[in-house]
Protein backbone atom coordinates (compact mmCIF):
# COMPACT_ATOMS: atom_id res chain seq x y z
CA UNK A 1 0.00 0.00 0.00
CA UNK A 2 2.59 2.17 0.90
CA UNK A 3 4.25 1.31 -2.24
CA UNK A 4 1.33 2.19 -4.29
CA UNK A 5 1.38 5.76 -2.37
CA UNK A 6 4.32 6.68 -3.13
CA UNK A 7 4.35 5.96 -7.23
CA UNK A 8 1.05 7.75 -6.63
CA UNK A 9 2.68 10.97 -5.47
CA UNK A 10 5.67 11.31 -7.68
CA UNK A 11 2.97 10.57 -10.53
CA UNK A 12 0.76 13.16 -9.20
CA UNK A 13 4.24 15.71 -8.32
CA UNK A 14 5.49 15.18 -12.30
CA UNK A 15 2.10 15.93 -13.78
CA UNK A 16 1.37 18.93 -11.70
CA UNK A 17 4.86 20.33 -12.60
CA UNK A 18 4.26 19.43 -16.74
CA UNK A 19 1.00 21.31 -16.90
CA UNK A 20 1.75 24.06 -19.38
CA UNK A 21 0.11 27.20 -18.25
CA UNK A 22 -1.97 29.07 -20.91
CA UNK A 23 -1.23 32.88 -22.15
CA UNK A 24 -4.73 33.63 -20.55
CA UNK A 25 -4.01 31.77 -17.40
CA UNK A 26 -0.54 33.88 -16.99
CA UNK A 27 -2.65 37.36 -17.76
CA UNK A 28 -5.21 36.73 -14.78
CA UNK A 29 -2.81 34.84 -12.49
CA UNK A 30 -0.47 38.53 -12.95
CA UNK A 31 -3.57 40.54 -12.94
CA UNK A 32 -4.41 38.80 -9.55
CA UNK A 33 -0.82 39.32 -8.03
CA UNK A 34 -0.40 42.76 -8.87
CA UNK A 35 -0.77 45.16 -5.61
CA UNK A 36 -2.67 47.55 -8.23
CA UNK A 37 -5.06 45.06 -8.93
CA UNK A 38 -6.16 45.50 -4.45
CA UNK A 39 -6.38 49.27 -5.22
CA UNK A 40 -9.21 48.57 -8.55
CA UNK A 41 -10.88 46.68 -5.92
CA UNK A 42 -11.19 49.38 -3.46
CA UNK A 43 -11.79 51.77 -5.95
CA UNK A 44 -14.85 49.60 -6.94
CA UNK A 45 -15.58 48.69 -3.25
CA UNK A 46 -15.83 53.07 -2.44
CA UNK A 47 -17.60 53.63 -5.51
CA UNK A 48 -20.35 50.98 -4.21
CA UNK A 49 -20.48 52.42 -0.46
CA UNK A 50 -20.75 56.25 -2.31
CA UNK A 51 -23.55 55.35 -4.41
CA UNK A 52 -25.44 53.28 -1.33
CA UNK A 53 -25.07 56.22 0.74
CA UNK A 54 -26.80 58.46 -1.55
CA UNK A 55 -29.14 55.85 -2.22
CA UNK A 56 -30.32 56.41 1.48
CA UNK A 57 -30.89 59.90 1.03
CA UNK A 58 -34.73 58.96 0.36
CA UNK A 59 -35.08 57.31 3.59
CA UNK A 60 -36.46 59.51 6.58
CA UNK A 61 -33.96 61.74 7.96
CA UNK A 62 -34.02 61.72 11.98
CA UNK A 63 -32.50 63.42 14.00
CA UNK A 64 -32.83 64.47 18.10
CA UNK A 65 -32.03 67.22 20.24
CA UNK A 66 -32.43 68.55 23.52
CA UNK A 67 -31.81 72.37 24.79
CA UNK A 68 -31.46 74.20 27.59
CA UNK A 69 -32.08 78.19 27.17
CA UNK A 70 -32.62 81.27 29.87
CA UNK A 71 -34.04 84.40 27.88
CA UNK A 72 -33.76 88.20 29.43
CA UNK A 73 -37.09 88.60 28.77
CA UNK A 74 -40.41 86.52 27.70
CA UNK A 75 -43.74 86.80 25.99
CA UNK A 76 -46.57 88.09 28.54
CA UNK A 77 -49.94 89.61 28.74
CA UNK A 78 -50.01 93.66 29.23
CA UNK A 79 -50.38 95.00 32.50
CA UNK A 80 -53.82 96.42 31.80
CA UNK A 81 -54.62 92.44 30.90
CA UNK A 82 -53.19 91.17 33.77
CA UNK A 83 -55.24 93.56 36.61
CA UNK A 84 -58.32 92.49 34.87
CA UNK A 85 -57.35 88.73 35.39
CA UNK A 86 -56.40 89.81 39.01
CA UNK A 87 -59.52 91.25 39.68
CA UNK A 88 -61.23 88.01 37.95
CA UNK A 89 -59.37 85.79 40.56
CA UNK A 90 -56.87 84.25 37.86
CA UNK A 91 -53.24 83.96 38.61
CA UNK A 92 -51.72 85.01 35.36
CA UNK A 93 -47.56 84.38 35.99
CA UNK A 94 -46.46 83.93 32.57
CA UNK A 95 -44.08 82.14 30.39
CA UNK A 96 -40.80 81.29 32.80
CA UNK A 97 -37.46 83.11 31.71
CA UNK A 98 -35.46 79.35 31.80
CA UNK A 99 -36.67 77.03 28.70
CA UNK A 100 -36.20 73.73 28.20
CA UNK A 101 -36.97 71.09 25.31
CA UNK A 102 -36.38 67.70 24.14
CA UNK A 103 -37.65 66.70 20.59
CA UNK A 104 -37.21 64.67 17.78
CA UNK A 105 -37.67 66.00 14.02
CA UNK A 106 -38.16 63.56 11.14
CA UNK A 107 -37.66 64.78 7.58
CA UNK A 108 -38.83 62.57 4.43
CA UNK A 109 -37.92 63.19 0.49
CA UNK A 110 -40.45 63.43 -1.52
CA UNK A 111 -38.98 65.21 -4.83
CA UNK A 112 -35.73 66.34 -4.69
CA UNK A 113 -35.59 67.31 -8.88
CA UNK A 114 -33.14 64.09 -9.94
CA UNK A 115 -30.46 65.40 -7.03
CA UNK A 116 -29.55 62.31 -5.75
CA UNK A 117 -29.86 60.43 -9.05
CA UNK A 118 -27.21 62.79 -11.09
CA UNK A 119 -24.97 62.59 -7.65
CA UNK A 120 -25.75 58.49 -7.90
CA UNK A 121 -24.16 58.93 -11.62
CA UNK A 122 -21.55 60.95 -10.84
CA UNK A 123 -20.22 58.90 -8.10
CA UNK A 124 -20.17 55.92 -10.64
CA UNK A 125 -18.70 58.38 -13.11
CA UNK A 126 -15.79 59.15 -10.78
CA UNK A 127 -15.26 55.54 -10.19
CA UNK A 128 -14.99 54.06 -13.89
CA UNK A 129 -12.23 57.25 -14.28
CA UNK A 130 -10.27 55.98 -11.55
CA UNK A 131 -10.84 52.51 -12.88
CA UNK A 132 -9.81 53.59 -16.28
CA UNK A 133 -6.60 55.18 -14.92
CA UNK A 134 -5.66 51.84 -13.44
CA UNK A 135 -6.43 50.23 -16.15
CA UNK A 136 -3.62 51.76 -18.27
CA UNK A 137 -1.05 50.08 -15.73
CA UNK A 138 -3.24 47.04 -15.80
CA UNK A 139 -2.09 47.25 -19.89
CA UNK A 140 1.05 47.50 -19.15
CA UNK A 141 1.40 44.43 -16.72
CA UNK A 142 -0.17 42.90 -19.69
CA UNK A 143 2.28 43.62 -22.53
CA UNK A 144 4.95 42.89 -19.82
CA UNK A 145 3.46 39.37 -19.39
CA UNK A 146 3.21 39.13 -23.13
CA UNK A 147 7.14 39.88 -23.82
CA UNK A 148 8.22 37.01 -20.90
CA UNK A 149 5.34 34.19 -21.84
CA UNK A 150 6.59 34.67 -25.52
CA UNK A 151 10.30 35.02 -24.65
CA UNK A 152 9.94 31.33 -23.07
CA UNK A 153 7.70 29.77 -25.63
CA UNK A 154 11.20 31.49 -28.05
CA UNK A 155 13.51 29.76 -25.94
CA UNK A 156 11.51 26.63 -25.82
CA UNK A 157 11.41 25.92 -29.48
CA UNK A 158 15.59 26.81 -29.80
CA UNK A 159 16.01 24.16 -27.06
CA UNK A 160 13.98 21.71 -29.00
CA UNK A 161 15.35 22.29 -32.48
CA UNK A 162 18.95 22.46 -30.63
CA UNK A 163 18.18 18.92 -30.02
CA UNK A 164 16.77 18.06 -32.93
CA UNK A 165 19.95 19.12 -34.64
CA UNK A 166 21.92 17.01 -31.78
CA UNK A 167 20.31 13.73 -32.92
CA UNK A 168 20.98 14.67 -36.64
CA UNK A 169 24.54 15.39 -35.95
CA UNK A 170 25.11 12.30 -34.13
CA UNK A 171 23.50 10.30 -37.04
CA UNK A 172 26.41 11.81 -39.19
CA UNK A 173 28.84 11.29 -36.33
CA UNK A 174 28.28 7.61 -35.80
CA UNK A 175 28.38 7.05 -39.65
CA UNK A 176 31.49 8.86 -39.83
CA UNK A 177 32.58 6.40 -36.94
CA UNK A 178 31.95 3.61 -38.90
CA UNK A 179 33.33 5.10 -41.85
CA UNK A 180 36.64 6.08 -40.15
CA UNK A 181 36.97 2.33 -38.99
CA UNK A 182 36.04 0.82 -42.39
CA UNK A 183 39.48 3.40 -43.95
CA UNK A 184 37.15 5.37 -46.20
CA UNK A 185 36.76 8.20 -43.85
CA UNK A 186 39.76 10.62 -42.13
CA UNK A 187 39.61 10.45 -38.78
CA UNK A 188 39.68 14.57 -38.70
CA UNK A 189 35.99 14.22 -40.76
CA UNK A 190 34.97 12.15 -37.86
CA UNK A 191 36.28 14.40 -34.93
CA UNK A 192 34.64 17.27 -36.46
CA UNK A 193 31.23 16.55 -36.61
CA UNK A 194 32.02 15.28 -32.80
CA UNK A 195 33.00 19.06 -32.44
CA UNK A 196 30.25 20.51 -33.73
CA UNK A 197 28.05 18.10 -31.90
CA UNK A 198 29.39 19.37 -28.71
CA UNK A 199 29.37 22.99 -28.94
CA UNK A 200 25.51 22.69 -30.36
CA UNK A 201 24.99 20.68 -26.37
CA UNK A 202 26.92 24.01 -25.10
CA UNK A 203 24.51 26.28 -26.62
CA UNK A 204 21.48 24.35 -24.94
CA UNK A 205 23.03 24.68 -21.38
CA UNK A 206 23.13 28.59 -22.62
CA UNK A 207 19.49 28.27 -23.58
CA UNK A 208 18.26 26.09 -20.17
CA UNK A 209 19.67 28.90 -17.96
CA UNK A 210 18.10 31.80 -19.77
CA UNK A 211 15.16 29.88 -19.70
CA UNK A 212 15.50 29.32 -15.90
CA UNK A 213 15.51 33.06 -15.24
CA UNK A 214 12.46 34.12 -17.70
CA UNK A 215 10.30 31.28 -15.28
CA UNK A 216 11.75 32.54 -12.54
CA UNK A 217 10.76 35.98 -13.61
CA UNK A 218 7.33 34.83 -15.13
CA UNK A 219 6.33 33.12 -12.04
CA UNK A 220 7.25 36.08 -8.78
CA UNK A 221 5.57 38.38 -11.53
CA UNK A 222 2.25 36.06 -11.81
CA UNK A 223 2.23 34.56 -8.54
CA UNK A 224 2.26 30.72 -9.85
CA UNK A 225 4.96 28.47 -10.78
CA UNK A 226 5.41 28.50 -14.23
CA UNK A 227 7.34 25.86 -15.75
CA UNK A 228 6.29 25.59 -19.08
CA UNK A 229 3.98 27.34 -21.55
CA UNK A 230 1.61 26.35 -24.53
CA UNK A 231 1.32 28.33 -27.45
CA UNK A 232 -1.12 29.87 -28.35
CA UNK A 233 -3.79 29.36 -31.20
CA UNK A 234 -3.75 32.36 -33.52
CA UNK A 235 -6.29 34.65 -32.68
CA UNK A 236 -8.67 36.85 -35.02
CA UNK A 237 -8.36 40.52 -34.28
CA UNK A 238 -10.49 43.53 -35.58
CA UNK A 239 -9.76 47.10 -35.48
CA UNK A 240 -12.78 47.56 -33.18
CA UNK A 241 -11.40 50.46 -30.28
CA UNK A 242 -13.08 49.28 -27.09
CA UNK A 243 -11.04 51.26 -24.62
CA UNK A 244 -13.13 52.94 -21.54
CA UNK A 245 -14.32 56.65 -22.48
CA UNK A 246 -14.63 59.28 -19.80
CA UNK A 247 -18.86 60.77 -19.11
CA UNK A 248 -17.66 62.37 -15.95
CA UNK A 249 -18.53 65.69 -17.38
CA UNK A 250 -22.08 64.65 -18.55
CA UNK A 251 -23.07 63.36 -15.64
CA UNK A 252 -21.89 66.61 -13.60
CA UNK A 253 -23.70 68.60 -16.04
CA UNK A 254 -26.91 66.98 -15.36
CA UNK A 255 -26.41 67.36 -11.65
CA UNK A 256 -26.22 71.15 -12.12
CA UNK A 257 -29.72 70.77 -13.71
CA UNK A 258 -30.88 69.10 -11.49
CA UNK A 259 -29.82 71.96 -8.52
CA UNK A 260 -32.30 74.09 -10.40
CA UNK A 261 -35.85 71.93 -9.45
CA UNK A 262 -37.77 72.85 -6.51
CA UNK A 263 -37.61 70.42 -3.98
CA UNK A 264 -40.88 69.12 -1.70
CA UNK A 265 -40.48 67.33 1.41
CA UNK A 266 -42.56 66.36 4.46
CA UNK A 267 -41.78 66.60 8.38
CA UNK A 268 -42.96 65.89 11.49
CA UNK A 269 -41.72 67.17 14.86
CA UNK A 270 -42.28 66.54 18.44
CA UNK A 271 -41.17 67.66 21.62
CA UNK A 272 -41.30 67.52 25.49
CA UNK A 273 -40.61 70.85 27.41
CA UNK A 274 -41.29 73.77 28.91
CA UNK A 275 -42.73 76.23 27.09
CA UNK A 276 -44.86 74.07 24.64
CA UNK A 277 -47.25 75.00 21.86
CA UNK A 278 -50.19 76.00 24.02
CA UNK A 279 -48.18 79.54 25.09
CA UNK A 280 -51.18 80.77 27.42
CA UNK A 281 -51.66 77.24 29.33
CA UNK A 282 -48.37 77.60 30.13
CA UNK A 283 -48.44 80.88 31.16
CA UNK A 284 -50.75 79.45 33.72
CA UNK A 285 -49.51 76.16 34.40
CA UNK A 286 -45.77 76.46 33.93
CA UNK A 287 -45.48 72.59 33.30
CA UNK A 288 -43.73 70.45 31.07
CA UNK A 289 -45.66 68.98 28.09
CA UNK A 290 -46.24 66.98 24.86
CA UNK A 291 -46.42 68.41 21.47
CA UNK A 292 -46.15 67.77 18.00
CA UNK A 293 -46.52 68.72 14.18
CA UNK A 294 -46.71 67.47 10.50
CA UNK A 295 -46.38 69.67 7.86
CA UNK A 296 -45.22 69.83 3.88
CA UNK A 297 -42.38 71.92 2.98
CA UNK A 298 -41.43 73.20 -0.52
CA UNK A 299 -37.75 74.92 -1.11
CA UNK A 300 -36.63 76.59 -4.39
CA UNK A 301 -33.11 77.44 -4.69
CA UNK A 302 -32.69 79.84 -6.94
CA UNK A 303 -28.77 81.12 -5.91
CA UNK A 304 -27.15 78.24 -8.01
CA UNK A 305 -28.05 80.67 -10.68
CA UNK A 306 -25.35 83.30 -10.04
CA UNK A 307 -23.04 80.44 -10.45
CA UNK A 308 -24.38 78.19 -13.49
CA UNK A 309 -22.74 79.72 -16.26
CA UNK A 310 -19.52 79.26 -14.97
CA UNK A 311 -20.46 76.08 -13.39
CA UNK A 312 -21.47 75.18 -17.21
CA UNK A 313 -18.33 76.51 -18.43
CA UNK A 314 -16.14 74.46 -16.33
CA UNK A 315 -17.91 71.90 -17.16
CA UNK A 316 -17.47 72.31 -20.93
CA UNK A 317 -13.64 72.82 -19.81
CA UNK A 318 -13.40 69.52 -17.95
CA UNK A 319 -15.34 68.22 -20.71
CA UNK A 320 -12.32 69.19 -23.66
CA UNK A 321 -9.63 68.30 -21.38
CA UNK A 322 -10.92 64.90 -21.18
CA UNK A 323 -11.76 64.50 -25.03
CA UNK A 324 -8.26 65.80 -25.96
CA UNK A 325 -6.90 63.44 -24.03
CA UNK A 326 -8.72 60.63 -25.35
CA UNK A 327 -7.91 61.86 -28.63
CA UNK A 328 -4.22 61.83 -27.75
CA UNK A 329 -4.65 58.51 -26.53
CA UNK A 330 -6.36 57.10 -29.72
CA UNK A 331 -3.79 58.62 -32.22
CA UNK A 332 -1.13 57.37 -30.26
CA UNK A 333 -2.98 54.20 -30.19
CA UNK A 334 -3.48 54.13 -33.72
CA UNK A 335 -0.07 54.46 -34.74
CA UNK A 336 0.55 51.29 -32.46
CA UNK A 337 -1.71 49.40 -34.29
CA UNK A 338 -0.79 50.60 -37.66
CA UNK A 339 2.87 49.25 -36.44
CA UNK A 340 1.57 45.72 -35.21
CA UNK A 341 -0.94 45.40 -37.87
CA UNK A 342 1.94 45.60 -40.70
CA UNK A 343 3.94 43.45 -38.27
CA UNK A 344 1.87 40.59 -38.33
CA UNK A 345 1.14 41.25 -42.37
CA UNK A 346 5.13 40.93 -42.95
CA UNK A 347 5.51 37.58 -40.67
CA UNK A 348 2.96 35.97 -42.16
CA UNK A 349 4.50 36.75 -45.62
CA UNK A 350 7.65 35.47 -44.09
CA UNK A 351 6.14 32.28 -42.78
CA UNK A 352 4.49 31.51 -46.40
CA UNK A 353 8.28 31.01 -48.06
CA UNK A 354 9.28 29.17 -44.45
CA UNK A 355 8.05 25.48 -45.43
CA UNK A 356 9.08 25.60 -48.66
CA UNK A 357 13.11 27.30 -47.68
CA UNK A 358 13.47 24.22 -44.76
CA UNK A 359 12.40 21.07 -47.55
CA UNK A 360 14.95 22.47 -49.89
CA UNK A 361 17.91 22.97 -46.89
CA UNK A 362 16.06 19.40 -46.18
CA UNK A 363 17.19 18.31 -49.31
CA UNK A 364 20.67 19.63 -50.44
CA UNK A 365 21.36 18.41 -46.31
CA UNK A 366 21.12 15.27 -47.53
CA UNK A 367 22.56 15.29 -50.59
CA UNK A 368 25.35 16.80 -48.68
CA UNK A 369 25.99 13.82 -46.52
CA UNK A 370 25.61 11.26 -49.94
CA UNK A 371 27.76 13.34 -51.52
CA UNK A 372 30.23 12.83 -48.33
CA UNK A 373 29.28 9.04 -48.15
CA UNK A 374 31.28 9.22 -51.83
CA UNK A 375 33.74 11.59 -51.47
CA UNK A 376 32.53 13.91 -53.11
CA UNK A 377 32.68 16.74 -50.45
CA UNK A 378 34.32 17.48 -47.38
CA UNK A 379 33.15 17.44 -43.55
CA UNK A 380 32.78 21.28 -43.38
CA UNK A 381 30.57 21.18 -46.81
CA UNK A 382 27.86 19.10 -44.94
CA UNK A 383 28.70 21.12 -41.56
CA UNK A 384 27.46 23.76 -43.34
CA UNK A 385 24.70 22.53 -45.22
CA UNK A 386 23.54 21.15 -41.85
CA UNK A 387 23.39 24.48 -39.71
CA UNK A 388 21.92 26.15 -42.80
CA UNK A 389 19.04 23.79 -42.25
CA UNK A 390 18.96 24.33 -38.57
CA UNK A 391 18.99 28.29 -39.21
CA UNK A 392 15.92 27.84 -41.47
CA UNK A 393 13.65 26.28 -38.75
CA UNK A 394 14.90 28.18 -36.52
CA UNK A 395 14.23 31.31 -38.25
CA UNK A 396 10.52 29.46 -39.07
CA UNK A 397 9.76 28.98 -35.12
CA UNK A 398 10.85 32.46 -34.70
CA UNK A 399 8.23 34.19 -37.06
CA UNK A 400 5.60 31.66 -35.80
CA UNK A 401 6.32 33.29 -32.25
CA UNK A 402 6.54 36.88 -33.35
CA UNK A 403 3.77 36.61 -35.30
CA UNK A 404 1.44 35.60 -32.14
CA UNK A 405 3.20 38.02 -30.35
CA UNK A 406 2.12 40.80 -32.20
CA UNK A 407 -0.91 39.55 -32.59
CA UNK A 408 -1.50 39.03 -28.77
CA UNK A 409 0.23 42.52 -28.61
CA UNK A 410 -2.61 43.91 -30.60
CA UNK A 411 -5.33 42.42 -29.05
CA UNK A 412 -4.43 43.91 -25.77
CA UNK A 413 -3.81 47.23 -27.59
CA UNK A 414 -7.26 47.05 -28.39
CA UNK A 415 -8.51 45.71 -25.22
CA UNK A 416 -10.29 42.85 -25.98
Amino acid sequence: MKKKLFFLSIFMCHWSFGVAQTLEECQQAAERNYPLIRQMDLIRQTTDLSVENLRKGWLPQVSVSAQATLQSDVTAFPSQIQDVYRQMGIDMQGLRKDQYRVGIDVQQTVFDGGSIKSQKAIAREQGRVQSAEMEVNLYNVRRRVNEMFFSLLMIGEQIRLNRDLQELLSGNERKLSAMFKGGTAAESDYLSVKAERLNVAQQVTNLESQKRAIQAMLSTFCGIEVREVQKPAIAQTDNTNDRPELRLAEAREKALDAALMPRLGVFAQGFYGYPGLNMFDDMMHRKWSLNGLIGARLTWNIGVLYTRKNDKARLQLARQTAENSREVFLFNNRLEQIQQNESIDRYRRLMADDEEIIALRSQVRKAAESKLAHGIIDVNDLLREINAENAARVQQSMHEIELLKEIYNLKYTLNH
